[in-house]
């Protein structure tokens, strides 16, 4: 019988290529089914949901009695005038779009050649308009409020307590009508005056009756206030005005707060001395400008100098100049020298504020100044001065509260896997096992084509015939 001679190394050779082959398939082929594998950094759906609930009310000087507190409620609303006209910030000054026109063709001295058209004068490229900018929608309810400062005139040295406004100026920033009530906190030494539809509450708290307002409806009221004779005494002074909105279907209210200052011109009037000092203001990133201060001797004789500053809670002056030393965390007193007849010193203190000062903005400041002459009695005079934050215009109103990541959803600003960490990780163990089975793979298949090249030029064996016996 006939048989075929085939060799024992290649059966071998071909029983390890063929797992080899089917182990490399299988891994290349289960690297590209697995997602995770495939793509090592999925794109998380980044989801920000409505609001349901209002955001916490800006920091402030809230009264110390709560307005949604049981107690004398006020029959009426106080009465509105005109607000004031509207500060709007300036256009953006934006240069026009350069208009590009087609260069002029000179005028050809020579005949123009008979054979080819002139080449088509380059065209300007179409000025796309910007998108219209859109503004976000408005809230079902909001409010805004903001308030002057009372600024008290040179009369107030000559009378036993004056009477004057406070203008507040309120904005019903909802998309619904709202019922709005106002409430309004007045320091030591200032007093309401009798402003109808406002009852006191205690402690220097005052709440008022409510208004019925339609969606973006902006007026002003004027609060009556009476201050003391002797009120310059506790200086600086600041009070708080709050306002509250609920909107049917709204729950629960939203409010708005700000501060105002009371400002004392300089004074008791006193000869031979005269005091200045400039306002104090906080850019948005927290930035002060500083605060200036100017002294001057008026008098007919030399004086030695000194002024001391007192600032609000949460407001300091973190390194003090050169002669002026800390006497508590609001209070920085300074040495001027002598200052001659007729000659004045001006200071500038570097000023910091937390952020919740600053989110209760305006607030007031007040500056002492004394001279003390080599003969005769001193002279003493302060003032008081105001201090801005934009952090307090910045805040939003009734803004709503960031979405809370949840299983299968990130909120914005999460790290992705594309971030550095553990993505990173599994991103580069992702690229290893592709890497690996690549090259399973490309082994196997090398492997698998050798054994069949040696099969194909490898002479075969003829039949070879048994001896018989």
């Amino acid at each position: 019988m006939a048989r075929v001679d085939v060799r024992p190394g290649r059966r071998a050779c071909d029983r390890r290529a063929v797992p080899l082959l089917a182990l490399g398939l299988a891994v290349g082929l289960a690297v590209a089914a697995v997602p995770g594998w495939a793509s090592a950094a999925p794109n998380a759906t980044r989801v920000v949901s409505a609001a349901t609930e209002p955001a916490e009310d800006p920091g402030g000087d809230p009264p110390t009695t709560d307005p949604t507190d049981p107690g004398p409620e006020p029959t009426e609303a106080p009465s509105t005038t005109a607000p004031p006209p509207e500060t709007t910030p300036p256009a953006p000054t934006t240069e026009p779009a350069p208009t590009t026109t087609a260069p002029e063709q000179p005028v050809p001295t020579t005949a123009a050649p008979t054979t080819g058209a002139p080449p088509p004068a380059p065209s300007a490229p179409p000025v796309r308009p910007s998108a219209p900018a859109v503004s976000p929608p408005a809230p079902p309810a909001g409010v805004s409020v903001t308030t002057d400062d009372i600024t008290l005139t040179a009369a107030y040295w000559n009378a036993p307590s004056t009477v004057t406004t406070l203008r507040v100026t309120i904005t019903n920033t909802g998309a619904t009508p709202a019922r709005i009530r106002l409430a309004y906190t007045l320091p030591a030494g200032l007093a309401d005056a009798g402003t109808p539809g406002c009852a006191p509450v205690g402690g220097g708290a005052h709440r008022c009756g409510e208004w019925s307002s339609t969606p973006g409806a902006r007026f002003s009221t004027l609060l009556r206030v009476r201050v003391d004779g002797d009120a310059w005494k506790r200086m600086p002074l600041s009070g708080s005005v709050r306002v509250t909105a609920t909107a049917p279907g709204v729950p629960g209210p939203v409010g708005d707060d700000e501060g105002f200052a009371v400002l004392f011109p300089p004074g008791p009037p006193v000869p031979g001395i005269r005091l200045d000092a400039e306002a104090v203001s906080f850019d948005i990133s927290g930035g002060s400008s500083g605060l200036d201060v100017r002294l001057g001797n008026t008098g007919r004789v030399d004086a030695e100098g000194r002024i001391e500053v007192v600032l609000p809670a949460g407001v300091t002056v973190p390194a003090p100049p050169s002669g002026c030393t800390t006497v508590d965390p609001t209070r920085t007193r300074c040495a001027l020298g002598t200052l001659a007849a007729g000659r004045s010193a001006q200071l500038r203190l570097p000023v910091s504020a937390t952020p919740e000062a600053q989110r209760q903005a305006p607030l007031a400041g007040a500056v002492l100044g004394q001279l003390d002459p080599r003969s005769g009695q001193p002279r003493r005079v302060q003032m008081s001065f105001r201090i801005t934050a934009a952090a307090a215009l910045a805040t939003p109103v009734a803004s709503p509260p960031a979405p809370t990541g949840s299983q299968g959803v990130l909120a914005a600003g999460a790290p992705t896997l594309d971030d550095d960490g553990a993505g990173g990780s599994v991103r580069r163990t992702a690229i290893l096992l592709i890497v690996v089975s690549t090259l399973l793979v490309v082994f196997a298949l090398t492997l698998a084509t050798t054994s069949l090249r040696r099969r194909m030029t490898t002479p075969v064996a003829g039949p070879s015939t048994a001896p018989t016996e």
